[in-house]
């Protein structure tokens, strides 16, 4: 039995489209093929579907929506193959002859779907996941500030410099907290509330408070 004879050609197609894949990959045209699928149903349909999870479940079952598009694609179309390829090799064994090409690839087909998803669970654990290091900028409150550019009055913010969690600098505006406190440049204020996009700084009033 070779992949070649005309009950495995289903399958040869199959390896054949993932070696294509992989060649475009390799040369840059993968990406064109990078995009969400969407799936157009009724709207009293689609949002009782939502609403219960069902869509969710079954697309996490396929594994689909795991990893990239791409990556569950070639991923299909491999154990399309292998199920194909193997199934017919049993069947022929068994019954001394493989079935026709057509049937084979109906049930290799129903095979694979589930068997896919779970082919997905170890290549979604290699993937790498994005992580960010975005913050909002409530965060920035109570974390230390330096006076960047002129002095900072009541009415008449300066410009800052503030570090997030991850010690990613921020420039923001900064006022003192007291109305009367002027916040000279160089000095280095508490950030203790905001409004809007303007902070409210105090400055450090021990030198043993300084960091």
């Amino acid at each position: 039995m070779t992949l070649l004879e005309a009950y495995n050609l289903p399958f040869a197609i199959s390896l054949g489209a993932l070696l294509a894949i992989v060649i475009m990959q390799v040369i840059g045209f993968g990406d064109l093929f990078e995009s969400d699928v969407e799936i157009d149903l009724d709207a009293d349909v689609a949002d009782g579907l939502e609403a219960s999870g069902f869509v969710d479940g079954i697309f996490s079952v396929l594994g689909i929506g795991r990893v990239p598009f791409l990556i569950w694609l070639a991923s299909l179309l491999f154990v399309f193959a292998v199920v194909g390829v193997v199934g017919q090799a049993v069947i022929s064994s068994v019954f001394g002859a493989p079935l026709s090409a057509s049937l084979a690839a109906i049930l290799a087909g129903a095979a694979t779907i589930p068997l896919n998803g779970i082919a997905i669970l170890p290549i979604e654990r290699l993937i790498p996941k994005d992580e960010t290091t975005a913050v909002g900028l409530q965060s920035l409150v109570r974390r230390d500030a330096v006076i960047q550019t002129g002095t900072a009055r009541a009415a008449s913010p300066a410009r800052a410099k503030v570090k997030d969690v991850y010690g990613h600098p921020h420039f923001v505006m900064v006022e003192p907290h007291d109305a009367d406190v002027e916040l000279a440049e160089g000095e280095t204020v508490l950030l203790v509330r905001r409004e809007g996009e303007v902070f409210f700084g105090v400055r450090y009033e021990s030198a043993l408070l300084k960091p």
